[in-house]
């Protein structure tokens, strides 16, 4: 099995009042930090090789990063349009998706939903926290995924939450804290104030 991975950054950062993606955490950007994490996730598992890792975003944006950056081909369609943009551009059956703004994810955590992928029937894996929701921005997706997800945006059906039920993920119970995301300033602020 290959899989590769990817992340996210095509939201607007209006309650941020900035690009989220590009804040600076542990002396990097955000997204950067996040991409190293996944990256390493891959990396940690026999069976997925040194599957590449992307962003799905505005490529003059974040192109000086070193991570290979794709132009969401489905702007303006939320978090389905850059999943369904990373699922065309991969070769591999299995890819991970996370949101940029989910600074403690860990290898850890990630190698979870991996070993979950490997040993699964289904198509989808998806993180679940403590109030029972899965979080499609912190999932797997095979490839078989690609025509339900396709048919949603054609349908105009946007909201991933509402789609991922249909994909009969399996589920990982994730710490809270390990989905926490970054909305605000407040919640930055939160998040530079604790220890690193």
């Amino acid at each position: 099995m290959v899989a590769a991975g990817f992340v996210l950054a095509g939201g607007e950062s209006r309650r941020m009042g900035r690009d989220k993606a590009l804040l600076l955490y542990r002396g990097r950007p955000l997204i950067a930090h996040v991409a190293g994490t996944v990256e390493k996730g891959l990396g940690s598992q026999a069976w997925c090789g040194s599957g590449p890792v992307a962003i799905v975003g505005h490529p003059d944006r974040y192109a000086d990063l070193g991570y290979r950056v794709l132009a969401d081909i489905h702007a303006n369609c939320g978090p389905l349009g850059g999943i369904v943009t990373a699922l065309n551009a991969s070769a591999a059956a299995w890819n991970l998706v996370v949101a940029c703004d989910m600074p403690n994810l860990t290898v850890t955590n990630l190698g979870s939903l991996l070993d979950r992928a490997a040993a699964s029937q289904g198509r989808c894996v998806a993180a679940r926290g403590p109030s029972g929701e899965a979080e499609p921005l912190c999932a797997i997706y095979h490839r078989d995924c690609l025509a339900v997800l396709t048919r949603a945006l054609r349908v105009k059906r946007f909201k991933m939450k509402e789609i991922l039920p249909e994909l009969e993920p399996d589920l990982v119970d994730l710490p809270a804290e390990s989905l926490a995301n970054l909305n605000t300033p407040e919640e930055w602020m939160a998040l530079e104030e604790q220890p690193g």
